[in-house]
């Protein structure tokens, strides 16, 4: 057998004899290879345009910062979410799925469904290696679609902004932030019905941001501001955690 050759038997249950074959290892390092190059380039590329947007070396550091510290909230989520997925789809395919798409919720539902119709269940004994292969490619399927969709309509939501942007220069001010708050409001009232731990958890970190964002202004300390999401992020996790220890309902 070659050193990449796998263990394939179709009605097995040892799923991680495949879920860790080295060829999966390699295409996981080789995604990761491709996202560090793509963000070496974005960084590039945010420098060269810096000084005709106005921003100064200061301000551009700041905003480095600033992205660096509020994804540190959302990945320490994911990275929950993905250790206890380990068992069911091992390491590389947690990486490149996870990792990459960032939405735990939509995989997981893509390998379900997927199990479903084959008429097994994730983590049952009916989860074999033949079902964990179907389950794989519908999800590397999806996130396929997901960007393809975006290779697409960038460009082409990319020259509807420029045009609004002639017939008003303020729109595309406006429009970029009403979206990003309208996104954001959507999904956090879409949790509200779920139980009171999760209203108790919302208004918790929200009141932690305004709080940070309201020091920041008072203390003059732009630090706050940068590491507000973060705080929050850290606050709601802690209130969710004590929140269902005091039988206020489920967490997701």
């Amino acid at each position: 057998m070659t050193p990449l050759a796998l263990p394939l038997d179709g009605s097995s249950t040892d799923i991680l004899a495949v879920a860790n074959s080295p060829i999966l290892w390699i295409c996981g390092l080789g995604v990761f290879a491709v996202i560090i190059i793509q963000s070496v380039i974005y960084i590039r590329a945010a420098r060269k345009a810096a000084p005709a947007a106005g921003m100064t070396e200061a301000e551009l550091k700041t905003s480095f910062r600033s992205g660096a510290i509020a994804a540190i909230g959302p990945s320490l989520a994911v990275v929950l979410v993905a250790v206890a997925l380990l068992a069911l789809f091992g390491t590389p395919a947690v990486l490149v799925r996870i990792g990459l798409i960032g939405s735990a919720a939509y995989e997981t539902g893509a390998a379900n469904i997927s199990a479903t119709t084959m008429g097994a269940a994730l983590g049952a004994n009916t989860y074999t290696q033949q079902v964990f292969a179907v389950a794989f490619f519908a999800m590397s399927l999806g996130g396929a679609m997901w960007m393809l969709a975006t290779l697409i309509f960038t460009p082409i939501l990319k020259r509807g902004g420029h045009k609004l942007a002639k017939v008003n220069p303020a729109i595309m001010t406006v429009v970029p932030a009403a979206a990003l708050l309208a996104a954001f409001i959507s999904l956090g009232t879409a949790e509200l019905p779920k139980s009171a731990a999760h209203v108790v958890t919302l208004l918790s970190a929200a009141a932690v941001m305004g709080l940070c964002v309201f020091l920041s202004k008072k203390l003059a300390k732009n630090w706050l501001r940068e590491w507000g999401l973060g705080f929050a992020i850290l606050a709601g996790l802690a209130v969710a955690y004590f929140a269902h220890g005091a039988g206020l309902g489920p967490v997701a």
